[in-house]
């Protein structure tokens, strides 16, 4: 396994959605042990700290359909920079949320060194809605939408004008809440899903193992990882915003890990939607740190 210098980037940010605490999931990741677990398997690991995010909330609602626009552009523009910094200094980016609407600033700072990245979206929903199909204005459903070039003008060109990534490069695992828009747009787009159906039907090896190779057949020249802790099942992660019963297993998703590690087409990550005051003794963050673990090349022998 090759030894990374990993940047690790905190983004304490809960306006994309509305249930408050959210703010706290860096801190809860870091006092879980994640750089002693991560410098434990032998990799150089720099803590950046947190992007700077207001503590003010103004809940304006924009067009009455998107809540916190304002503040989602300038925390997403300021870790677009962050993230583009970080590989100019030939760096692996490891962000920890915060809500998942911090993808927009993660993709956004990346588009700017791949021209072809592959995305594996962990997540039980598909976060493909746009201020015409969005029940709830919350833009934490709207990341992926907004980095495929769909959304509102100013989260659409946050740090560069163009699409960050192309619509055929995202793969889609462990969806299992999606809104009649996002099911029409996947179909539109030609976004690739494994849906809880297809992993119970074919297993997490034959998704994971079809999923290398479709991005390999679009020669993609990196491979983000976003990784929304509602992915797994709740009885896992009680400490997430939108939980959707019925998810993907603690073993089925440390497997998806270890393969994503033994395939060496990693090149960034982001784990987001940790919640502590929802949680139970701080046990999604000991998830999510457990899960970095298989992502980073831990063994057991």
């Amino acid at each position: 396994m090759n030894k990374l210098n990993i940047s690790i980037i905190g983004v304490p940010s809960d306006y994309g959605q509305t249930r408050r605490g959210v703010d706290m999931g860096p801190s809860a990741i870091r006092y879980a042990g994640v750089v002693e677990r991560l410098e434990a398997i032998g990799h150089s690991v720099q803590d950046q700290g947190d992007i700077r995010v207001s503590q003010k909330h103004s809940d304006a609602v924009v067009d009455k359909k998107l809540l916190n626009l304002e503040e989602v552009v300038e925390v997403s523009t300021a870790l677009a920079r962050s993230v583009h910094e970080a590989i100019q200094q030939k760096k692996f980016p490891l962000v920890f949320g915060g809500d998942h609407s911090i993808a927009i600033g993660t993709l956004a700072g990346l588009s700017e060194h791949y021209n072809n990245l592959g995305v594996i979206w962990f997540d039980a929903h598909a976060d493909l809605n746009t201020p015409d199909t969005t029940p709830s204005g919350n833009i934490h459903g709207m990341p992926l939408a907004v980095s495929i070039g769909l959304g509102h003008e100013r989260l659409v060109k946050i740090h560069t004008d163009a699409p960050k990534i192309k619509p055929e490069n995202v793969i889609i695992i462990g969806a299992r809440s999606v809104d009649p828009g996002e099911r029409e747009l996947i179909s539109q787009q030609g976004i690739k899903v494994y849906t809880m159906h297809e992993i119970d039907r074919l297993g997490m090896t034959r998704v994971m193992e079809d999923a290398f190779a479709y991005l390999k057949e679009r020669n993609v020249d990196g491979v983000h990882l976003s990784l929304d802790l509602d992915g797994l099942d709740p009885l896992y992660t009680p400490g997430v915003g939108t939980p959707v019963p019925g998810g993907i297993t603690y073993r089925e998703s440390h497997l998806a890990m270890e393969m994503l590690q033994e395939s060496g087409m990693l090149t960034s990550a982001e784990f987001v939607e940790v919640n502590p005051i929802l949680d139970e003794k701080n046990t999604t963050a000991n998830v999510a740190v457990a899960l970095m673990g298989s992502l980073f090349g831990e063994t057991l022998v």
